[in-house]
């Protein structure tokens, strides 16, 4: 595949249970509309994998997959683990599903503390060099900071932080930005409030001094969506998660 020079990667992450996964599938339904022409991949790093329902996608094998294939092949002598790990890249790629407009990839389950480690660096270095190949990358991250920690997202340059309104959310964000101001080497930064009460709308939530790019209501007919099995394509431009979010992507400059 042909390098891109300058991709941008757009990392989802926050507390559990905020909309971060339609937050990332919608990221991704705007981009396709925007940039027909672009490379666009969507990388579900999430143990949870929900951004492939979100996109209407349906994947036979996850990056997880490779790694337990060159786990078992390491019982073989380490030959096999050399020969398994000179594949990776053209078995992570079959791993790829083409969508309507963009590229998917998953993860799959995170690897068991202290298993393996020097396999699972290599497949994040296969990650990072698919990026590469991509004019937009959209990462659905794992919940809480761990991925952050990991230096999983350290490639990462616009860091999208999402939270509803309560302490907890609005805690994790905080925290997820400091180890990021570390480990992260984003160009920019900001908080997408999510699934806030008329009363939060009106609030100025305090997110330490994090820039808040968009606030976005509390929306039911979302719940209609994921009950019909459908996904973010066809929810239409005027919901309030897709003008949300436009808002916050024009304010990083993305759109």
């Amino acid at each position: 595949m042909e390098q891109v020079s300058c991709p941008k990667i757009i990392a989802v992450s926050g507390k559990g249970g905020v909309g971060k996964t339609s937050l990332a599938a919608v990221i991704v339904k705007l981009l396709v509309s925007a940039y027909p022409g672009k490379k666009i991949l969507a990388i579900d790093a999430d143990p949870a994998v929900g951004l492939s329902t979100a996109l209407g996608i349906e994947p036979e094998k996850t990056v997880d997959d490779v790694r337990k294939e060159a786990i078992a092949a390491s019982g073989e002598g380490k030959n096999a683990v050399v020969e398994v790990l000179g594949n990776a890249e053209y078995s992570i790629e079959e791993a790829m599903v083409k969508g309507n407009g963009f590229t998917f990839i998953a993860i799959g389950r995170p690897e068991a503390a202290g298993c393996y480690c020097k396999i699972n660096t290599y497949l994040k270095d296969v990650i990072s060099e698919l990026s590469a190949h991509f004019d937009y990358v959209v990462i659905d991250g794992e919940a809480g900071i761990e991925q952050v920690n990991r230096r999983v997202m350290e490639k990462v340059t616009h860091l999208l932080l999402v939270s509803d309104q309560s302490k907890k959310g609005r805690q994790v964000v905080q925290t997820i930005k400091q180890v990021a101001d570390d480990l992260v080497m984003y160009e920019k930064i900001g908080v997408i409030a999510n699934r806030l009460s008329p009363e939060a709308m009106g609030e100025d939530l305090d997110f330490g001094g994090i820039e808040v790019l968009a606030k976005i209501p509390f929306d039911s007919q979302l719940s209609e969506y994921d009950l019909k099995g459908e996904n973010v394509f066809y929810i239409p431009d005027d919901a309030p998660i897709v003008v949300g979010a436009k808002e916050a992507l024009k304010k990083i400059g993305i759109l």
